[in-house]
């Protein structure tokens, strides 16, 4: 199942996967990423709640950005490699 899930997200995973440079791997980084995506998701999940019917287009913003950085962050968190985990926290 995981195979497959990294195949169907490999284009998100090979922007973070792409590099041979040396890196720096904590576990406790992949532990924290999760985290943080999964607040950003409960933030979009909010945002969807509370949103007025018929409000303006404007309020769908904070839902795609939470949405965006909560799929990124899960994505590589949960299926990414510790050469991603490591490049979204920029440790070389």
């Amino acid at each position: 199942m995981k195979t497959t899930l990294r195949k169907l997200f490999s284009p998100i995973l090979n922007i973070f996967e792409s590099e041979n440079e040396p890196y720096e791997y904590k576990p406790l980084n992949r532990k924290i990423l999760i985290f943080i995506s999964s607040v950003f998701f409960f933030l979009m999940a909010l945002v969807v709640y509370l949103i007025p019917k018929g409000a303006d287009p404007g309020y769908y913003i904070p839902v795609v950005v939470f949405g965006s950085l909560s799929t990124v962050g899960l994505v590589v968190g949960l299926l990414g490699t510790d050469r991603a985990v490591a490049k979204i926290w920029n440790n070389r």
